[in-house]
């Protein structure tokens, strides 16, 4: 789709990292303060201790494996289903968290607040394209294990919703200032016992290892772009336990100044990071509709108009999320995701500018063969080499400039 499509969705998937710390993390703090309300007031310094503590262990160079998260997965997913299960097997709540005072309005239905809801209920889906994302990461075949993964979860997510949307009409959920709905539904199917404490820290624990995907993804991200020259080089460069530290940090204090600005609230953050999201399904989604054109496979037909339809079901739902969500702060992304596409093209530019005045990559003129030659191995070939290679040759030597690859690196070894 050319290199401005494929810069959208750089410069989206960057905005889409950030927010989902900010996001996970400020959704983990409202679970905690859910269950102890008395730390709500304190929510901000909460979730930038949490941040801090991701961080922390991400510079640390903690070893990402899938195993790390299947226990508290496990106990997450476990938990929402026994809060649905016990939820429809009683007959009233066992414990009412939600007053007249406390409820929030409630508005007459209109296309308005369809719109609202439809937006989201588009953030729910978010997180999909995670099991796309890791498909290297399976064990072969690879596709095969990746759909059967996306596949049990949508039934998952789509169980899960639908469960916790009938109890919330069963027990007549409303908003309420402090306490999330799902402490409520757990309130209402548990109890305020130990079920009730196993749901809420269950949740904080899953949405930190939410955030600290974010740290393994962006830092990756910022050095290929380095690498294409999009982003400042130094995020190539990787710290003495082999992390991209300064693609860590910048993450940290962009991700903490979103939650400041928020104050913590979980509610202001995740419309703006569905917007990313689905500017980014919509992009892949096109882009498979051009593959099957233009591959025309046995099928291709079915798997171009499902995947046109999927287009644009995605499009509309970035455009209601960007104009229902506008002055609630949707502006920001509207402004930064372009603005964001034209600071690559210009890092780029400038790149290439200094590039072409040191010569990067023009191969020094062929030595006499007559001559002994000197072997020095280089990161490159640009001006400079060929500048100290003649310095070299006064010595009486000819000396041949060789670009020593990094074997551990397969992009290096493939260049």
């Amino acid at each position: 789709m050319g290199r401005r499509a494929s810069l959208v969705a750089g410069a989206s998937l960057v905005i889409d990292y950030v927010l989902n710390v900010a996001v996970s993390v400020a959704a983990g703090v409202a679970a905690l303060t859910s269950a102890v309300p008395g730390l709500y007031g304190y929510r901000v310094w909460f979730a930038l201790a949490v941040l801090a503590l991701v961080t922390a262990v991400n510079l640390k160079g903690v070893a990402h494996s899938a195993r790390m998260f299947i226990v508290p997965t496990a106990v997450f997913v476990a938990a929402i289903l026994t809060v649905i299960l016990a939820g429809l097997l009683r007959g009233e709540p066992a414990v009412t968290t939600t007053s007249a005072e406390q409820a929030g309005q409630i508005h007459a239905i209109g296309v308005l607040l369809l719109l609202k809801a439809f937006a989201n209920g588009c953030a729910a889906l978010t997180g999909v394209e995670a099991i796309a994302n890791a498909v290297p990461s399976f064990r072969k075949p690879r596709v095969v294990r990746a759909q059967q993964a996306e596949l049990v979860l949508g039934v998952l997510l789509a169980t899960m919703l639908i469960g916790l949307a009938v109890l919330i009409k069963k027990f007549a959920i409303k908003p309420v200032e402090g306490v999330t709905v799902l402490s409520q539904l757990a309130d209402a199917s548990l109890g305020h016992g130990f079920g009730y404490y196993v749901v809420q820290f269950s949740t904080v624990i899953l949405l930190a290892l939410a955030a600290n995907t974010s740290h393994g993804g962006l830092p990756v991200l910022a050095q290929l772009l380095a690498k294409d020259h999009f982003v400042p080089h130094i995020f190539r460069l990787r710290g003495q336990r082999q992390v991209y530290r300064y693609g860590i940090w910048f993450l940290t204090l962009v991700s903490a100044v979103l939650l400041i600005a928020a104050r913590g609230d979980m509610n202001t953050l995740v419309p703006l990071f569905a917007i990313g999201v689905f500017v980014g399904f919509t992009l892949s989604q096109t882009g498979m509709v051009r593959h099957w054109w233009h591959a025309r496979p046995a099928g291709w037909r079915f798997k171009l108009a499902l995947n046109g339809l999927g287009a644009i079901l995605t499009g509309v739902a970035a455009v209601v999320l960007t104009a229902t969500k506008f002055t609630d702060g949707a502006w920001l992304i509207a402004i930064a995701l372009p603005a964001l596409v034209v600071l690559m093209q210009a890092v780029q530019r400038n790149y290439r500018r200094i590039g072409e005045r040191l010569e990067l990559g023009r191969v020094p003129d062929r030595p006499d063969p007559r001559r002994s030659r000197v072997v020095v191995p280089v990161n490159g070939v640009s001006k400079l080499t060929r500048d100290a290679i003649a310095v070299a040759s006064g010595l009486g030597h000819d000396v041949v400039a060789v670009h020593a690859v990094n074997a551990s690196d397969p992009d290096d070894v493939r260049d």
